[in-house]
């Protein structure tokens, strides 16, 4: 399985959905709290293009985008291939 890495807040709804959808797929990733800002939400803009929402998902070296593009990889049935292939 790929190397998958999420930028999150705390709180948001949509972080937690996101990660929801990663822990029911049994994908192990590294999470990146950004509650206060600081190098890894700077570092999570420039690697996401200039987004700065969040989540910011990341599978191998491809910036997936937020969580409406991950749940959308899901049910066009394109995530598990990019989670094998990366």
């Amino acid at each position: 399985m790929s190397k998958v890495e999420i930028f999150v807040k705390t709180t948001c709804p949509y972080c937690i959905r996101a990660r929801q959808l990663l822990d029911r797929k049994g994908v192990e990733y590294k999470l990146r709290v950004i509650d206060f800002g600081g190098p890894d939400r700077a570092e999570m803009i420039e690697r996401a293009g200039g987004r700065s929402t969040v989540p910011q998902v990341f599978i191998g070296q491809r910036h997936v985008g937020g969580c409406d593009d991950l749940m959308r990889l899901e049910d066009s049935g394109k995530l598990d291939d990019l989670l094998a292939a990366a």
